[in-house]
């Protein structure tokens, strides 16, 4: 590791040529997934990554570039090139580097060597071993146990010196059914930023039969017709849907651009009076969460919507100097290789009033979705495509057969402004998220929410 003089060295270079700003991230982590595919191990990978990614500001300029290479020579090399990006006098001095005790936001308790590969091995035999006799119709299971190690440390001109350390764990579930040529898969994903300890804080055989259950389910229902109607979708992943359809049009990224349908609308009523929505990168042990973010700032609970009205934006420092904002706690990558930008850490919706026996009542025709899978938004325009993994018509109030093959398909602005029922059911599901600074750990989360009407795609 190179020293605090040498460090400064670095930046002072970066800043030659009139850049107001320059930004060092170190990184060293590493991987493991283990693998169980029909009841046989069948990967247990290990993979390494470090370097550096170095960034210069000027104004609204931005210039990046990594290296794996820690030498100081290098490094020193690399502050030079990316300068000649411009060509003023320097005006900007770096300052002392100063680091500060602080408290970790989540303390892991095992994780790496001190974990064994028979206690990997015995979770992921014992989720199949539920699993498989569960129907003579699953065709395939495949088990995953993901552990992430990552320490970062994060210099910049303005005296910043922090260090991070993130621990991730997550076990994925998948599995493929088949009857009479009809396939149907299910997925569970949960993950936490703890060590090994995550697998006592739940009972995770208990997901592994729901997952069976759900692609069962599927392998039973009919086509989902296709038509306007309410849908009341579930907590957990459900959140998945203001995550993609509206969280990002939440961005800096996209907002400061003015490619954002939420751009130049503080304060100003974007959903229904019900709706109150955050961002909080705080919460310890969630899988989204860290003690500070991607550019050295501490992470903050960020309400972006109060009551239907709009209340903020995610803002990293340099989207931040284009809308004349300060950053707050948000900005993300998916490693050294990437420059940081805004990105949502564990975003949902917050807790209303309703219960699921009001939100059904006076629907006589529509749809449950107990689950959501992938999907498609485009930030600029709002427009969404979701798949429904597991749905239910619902006939006068009351939840009936299972349908497969629905969509969910509309536009953040529409369905934000169409929610007239929040439930007080909120949980958090885990999943990635991709976009420009890579794929990161993201929470989703809503409690289940009632949409009056929303177009549904399926069969016609």
């Amino acid at each position: 590791m190179l020293n605090k003089k040498q460090l400064r060295t670095i930046l002072n270079t970066c800043l030659l040529t009139g850049g107001d700003f320059a930004e060092l991230f170190f990184e060293d982590s590493n991987s493991k997934v283990t693998v169980l595919e029909n009841g046989v191990i069948e990967q247990c990978n290990k993979s390494y990554l470090y370097g550096c990614g170095i960034r210069i500001l000027k104004e609204n300029q931005q210039v990046f570039g990594y290296t794996s290479d820690l030498s100081f020579e290098t490094l020193n090399n690399l502050a030079h090139d990316l300068s000649l990006r411009f060509n003023d006098k320097q005006t900007t001095k770096v300052k002392q580097l100063i680091e500060k005790d602080e408290q970790p936001l989540h303390e892991y308790q095992r994780y790496g060597k001190d974990v064994k590969n028979k206690e990997r091995v015995k979770i992921l035999k014992d989720c199949y071993k539920v699993m498989k006799p569960m129907s003579k119709y699953i065709a395939s299971i495949r088990n995953h146990l993901i552990e992430n190690i990552q320490k970062v440390l994060i210099v910049n001109s303005n005296g910043l010196y922090r260090k991070d350390l993130r621990v991730r764990t997550r076990l994925a579930l998948s599995c493929v059914v088949s009857k009479n040529g009809n396939i149907e898969t299910a997925f569970n994903g949960p993950g936490a930023s703890m060590g090994f300890e995550f697998f006592d804080t739940f009972n995770y055989l208990d997901v592994a039969k729901e997952t069976v259950k759900s692609a069962l389910t599927c392998l039973k229902a009919k086509d989902c017709p296709s038509k306007r109607m309410p849908v009341i979708i579930e907590n957990g992943f459900g959140g998945v849907i203001f995550h993609e359809a509206c969280g990002h049009s939440l961005e800096a990224t996209s907002v400061s651009k003015n490619m954002s349908v939420f751009a130049n609308k503080l304060n100003e009523v974007i959903a229904s009076k019900c709706v109150s929505a955050v961002d909080d990168g705080t919460i310890k042990n969630a899988w989204g969460s860290a003690k500070m973010d991607d550019e050295g700032n501490d992470t903050k609970r960020n309400l972006l919507i109060k009551d239907g009205v709009l209340n903020s934006y995610l803002v990293d420092s340099f989207n931040g100097r284009r809308m004349k904002m300060s950053a707050n706690g948000c900005a993300r990558r998916q490693s050294y290789k990437y420059a940081p930008t805004s990105r949502m850490s564990n975003t949902f919706i917050l807790d209303g009033g309703n219960s699921l026996e009001e939100m059904l009542k006076d629907i006589k025709y529509g749809l449950y979705a107990k689950s959501l899978g992938g999907g498609s938004v485009n930030p600029v325009t709002g427009d969404f495509n979701f798949a429904v993994s597991e749905a239910y018509i619902i006939r006068n109030g009351q939840i009936k057969e299972p349908v497969k093959g629905a969509t969910l398909i509309g536009t953040g602005e529409e369905i934000l402004k169409q929610i007239d029922m929040v439930g007080n059911n909120l949980a958090r599901a885990q999943g990635m998220c991709g976009s420009v600074s890579g794929s990161i750990q993201a929470d989703v989360g809503q409690p289940r929410i009632r949409v009056k009407e929303i177009t549904v795609g399926g069969k016609r």
